[in-house]
């Protein structure tokens, strides 16, 4: 696999992570997420990451649409974020959080390993 592809799976798995351990040791709470403008704030540039790398990704090689689920819908979020952030939904990016992430976890999970 072409170096550059490798690095922005590795980014896109970080930023899973890094999603992940903003809720360690406590329950999702949707509430408390739409209270938390610091924990919004970040989860939603997580998601610029992973959408730019998805978007990097695809570019570099059309294949990957076919290998990472989604992958065109996680390119319109990264641009919605970017360019139409005063039109994010909370509900949207919660249910990104609460159903999409796992999803996506697995397949990045999958192509790193297949790689190694």
């Amino acid at each position: 696999m072409d170096e550059r592809i490798l690095k922005w799976l590795y980014d896109i798995r970080f930023a899973i992570s890094e999603i992940e351990s903003y809720f360690d040791g406590k329950e999702k709470d949707f509430l408390e997420y739409q209270k938390n403008i610091m924990l919004k704030r970040a989860v939603e540039r997580d998601l610029e990451i992973i959408g730019e790398a998805v978007n990097r990704i695809l570019k570099s090689d059309s294949t990957f649409e076919t290998l990472i689920s989604d992958a065109k819908a996680i390119v319109s979020l990264r641009n919605q974020v970017i360019h139409a952030y005063d039109s994010i939904s909370d509900e949207n990016i919660w249910a990104i959080i609460i159903s999409h992430l796992p999803k996506l976890k697995v397949e990045i999970e999958k192509l790193l390993s297949e790689n190694e």
